[in-house]
């Protein structure tokens, strides 16, 4: 609580903004050009948090108009809660993605699981049913007892909350490396399902209508949260706890169920709806009036609260849990109240709309707050930032690139398929359920997970992608690899590539080497979403990710959603049936650098990128998907990390089968880690068929087996590996590692 606040003169002379992350410079800005006054605590502490790299995007919004946002099938691009796709039918597709990377360093549990509340809101508020949940998880090695204790947490807490919402967690990625230690990356993503005719959007217009609060009450957790997620991380903060929501997720069960009914039922009654999300009652209210230009005028006292004499700051701050805001027609206060008073919840009138474009907050009978609604959203001064290339990127250009000697091609691969990144990550998947409401069809463990949409014979496909060390040794085409990533897992599943939502995850802006790997990694993703027609329709942006002054790689994550257009064309990422023909499908380069392979003999990643071609890889992966939905491949799995040996043995693992192969390739070529590859199988009465559909670029590389057995035969030598003995140590690999003393 706080008990007196500084005076407007004396928040001039004591600057506490700078550590709400106000600059002076912004300070001044808002004092002579906005206000032409000096602001008090409570509006001081509104810009502070909207002004917030994690709500305005000021340093990433110029590097964000780089991203296509808009084709044919996009019903709602960035800006609302999250983006819709068409997918036919009348129906549309919502999904969205989020990071709680700094609250999940210091509260695994709850940092995790307030994540993934606040993405599943998102959803709702757009008026869809919230149908799965997919993360992308990325830590330190696993050597270190705290490392371990956040691995457990976050995923728990990933499990934990998603489960209790009947929402099934049917996928994601959890990569380990040293630059994550101190900085988790904790994304999670979740897709939803609507009726068109269903569609919301957050804005709060037309004089008279009602603001209403709806859902759990608000307390002092959370406060400043959108600050601290937008400032570097260090020890010291280890105990900023107070910056943590808690998260109830039954009470989120309720408010989902309630919302739905309201946008899905009483439409009429309905102006706009949003989640209090990051910077809580300030950020959703005032960007509700200033997409409808509107006014607004909130009266605090009447705020449900769950803790005593909380101030106007607290209350506008605060990011309690399971909240939403609704914009209500007057006349329909009663019947929204007795909605959610039928799902236990609170519906309380808090303030209208009114005439004008201010911002109007009074508390205990005084105005607190009295300033123009877009000077919070729409002055944000965007910062300029500076850009150098790294002295890695320049020093790895001069170098000649690093290729691998392979002695011993199955000790190699044994060794791979027990790195973190690539082994099983079953012990922590299967503490989630995939399965609750009986939708999906593909779970964990598979190239993408893939849910059914009732009532059709549609499915949808969806992934999570990031791989930061490709990006941190050259941006551009590192951006370009993680798209091609995704959407080879789509195809690889029978899916077409719809749309990407994307959590972008940097160091600090303000060094200009980590500005340019941010800028130069958009503008790759851009060029690969624009030429896979994938347009990013959401997303979010974590900036600051540095622990100690250390920054993590650059990861962006990219989150895509398929469209699957008869269940009947779904493709198993496993082998099928003996004496079907495999194939390689793509052209295999020298792509060491930045792979699993690199890391484990060298312990270090280095050297430059092969440039990705993203024009021949997409017309290769139409040429496929044409393929599969003409039923002519069994299987498809995508090559990606540890390249196609290890794809070779994961496509075996869980069947009777093997694969008996040979290719002319080297033996370091087999863990090359070229992008926009796919080992699939062909039975052999289709395989003219086959060929004739995909014109160039395959290799018939061998035939399953019917014997559990990896035999293959290169160019400089031949293994024969037996696939239960490998199945196990790649199965056994984390759980060991997990139970060892540090």
């Amino acid at each position: 609580m706080i008990a007196t606040e500084m005076s407007p003169q004396e928040i001039k002379s004591n600057k506490p903004y700078l550590d709400w992350g106000l600059s002076e410079k912004e300070y001044n800005y808002i004092c002579e050009k906005l206000l032409k006054r000096l602001p008090n605590y409570t509006e001081t502490g509104l810009f502070a948090v909207m002004w917030s790299e994690h709500c305005s995007y000021k340093k990433s919004k110029p590097v964000l108009r780089e991203f296509p946002s808009q084709n044919e099938r996009v019903l709602q691009g960035p800006g609302e809660g999250a983006g819709i796709v068409d997918i036919g039918d009348k129906q549309a597709v919502v999904f969205k993605a989020e990071s709680h990377n700094h609250p999940s360093a210091i509260e695994p549990y709850e940092g995790a699981a307030t994540g993934v509340g606040g993405i599943i809101r998102d959803i709702f508020s757009m008026g869809a049913r919230p149908i799965a949940m997919l993360d992308s998880l990325h830590f330190g090695e696993i050597k270190q007892a705290r490392t371990k204790y956040l691995i457990n947490e976050v995923v728990a807490g990933i499990g934990g909350y998603g489960n209790c919402m009947g929402i099934p967690t049917v996928g994601g990625e959890m990569t380990f490396d040293d630059c994550y230690t101190g900085n988790p990356l904790v994304n999670a993503m979740c897709v939803g399902l609507m009726e068109q005719k269903d569609m919301q959007v957050g804005r709060a217009q037309g004089i008279g209508n009602a603001v209403m609060y709806v859902g759990a009450k608000t307390g002092r957790d959370g406060i400043h949260g959108a600050t601290f997620a937008s400032a570097d991380f260090s020890d010291e903060k280890e105990t900023q706890r107070s910056a943590v929501q808690v998260g109830d997720p039954f009470m989120e069960k309720l408010l989902m169920e309630a919302c739905l009914e309201l946008t899905n039922k009483h439409a009429d009654w309905l102006v706009g709806i949003q989640d209090m999300g990051a910077a809580g009652l300030v950020s959703s209210s005032c960007e509700m009036a200033s997409k409808a230009g509107s006014g607004l005028e909130l009266v605090l006292d009447d705020v449900p609260q769950r803790e005593p004499e909380m101030s106007a700051y607290e209350i506008m701050l605060s990011e309690s849990q399971e909240r939403m805001l609704l914009c209500i027609r007057a006349g329909f206060e009663q019947k929204v109240k007795k909605l959610f008073e039928d799902y236990g919840l609170e519906a309380v009138v808090i303030g209208r709309v009114v005439a004008g474009k201010q911002y109007l907050l009074k508390h205990n009978g005084q105005t607190v707050a009295d300033i123009p609604v877009s000077s919070l959203t729409d002055d944000v001064l965007e910062e300029a930032s500076q850009e150098q290339v790294p002295q890695r990127i320049l020093q790895a250009q001069k170098k000649q690139q690093w290729i691998p000697q392979i002695n011993n091609a199955a000790e190699v691969l044994t060794k791979l398929l027990q790195q973190p990144t690539i082994a099983s990550k079953k012990m922590f998947t299967q503490t989630y359920d995939s399965q609750v409401r009986t939708n999906t069809v593909v779970g964990p463990g598979s190239d993408a997970a893939v849910l059914r949409v009732r009532g059709t014979k549609k499915a949808l496909a969806m992934t999570t992608d990031g791989n930061g060390r490709f990006v941190y040794l050259d941006p551009k085409i590192g951006g370009k690899m993680a798209v091609i990533e995704a959407a080879a897992n789509l195809i690889a599943s029978g899916a077409l590539p719809l749309a990407v939502t994307d959590c972008l995850n940097y160091g600090d802006p303000n060094d200009p080497a980590i500005y340019w790997e941010l800028h130069q990694s958009v503008l790759g993703m851009a060029e690969a979403c624009r030429t896979l027609d994938t347009p990013v329709i959401s997303g979010n942006v974590s900036l600051y990710n540095e622990s100690n002054g250390k920054a993590i790689y650059p990861t962006p994550m990219i989150g895509m959603v398929g469209l699957i257009r008869d269940l009947k064309h779904i493709i198993p990422s496993f082998v099928q049936h003996q004496g079907d023909l495999v194939y390689l499908v793509g052209q295999t380069k020298q792509d060491f650098a930045g792979s699993e392979l690199q890391k484990m003999q060298l312990g270090e990643i280095s050297g430059s990128l092969n440039e990705v071609n993203t024009t021949k890889i997409t017309l290769r992966m139409k040429r496929l998907l044409t393929a599969m939905e003409k039923g002519l491949v069994a299987s498809a799995h995508d090559l990606s990390e540890g390249g196609l040996a290890v794809a070779l043995a994961e496509t075996t693992f869980g069947t009777k089968y093997g694969i008996k192969g040979e290719l002319s390739l080297s033996g370091a070529e087999l863990f090359s880690e070229t992008a926009g590859r796919f080992i699939v199988t062909v039975a052999p009465a289709k395989q003219k068929q086959f060929l004739a559909e995909m014109k160039d670029k395959v290799a018939l590389i061998g035939k399953v087996s019917g014997e559990s057995q990896l035999h293959l035969t290169y160019q400089d030598g031949q293994f024969n590996l037996d696939l239960e003995v490998v199945k196990g140590l790649w199965e056994d690999a984390i759980p060991c590692l997990m139970k060892s003393k540090d």
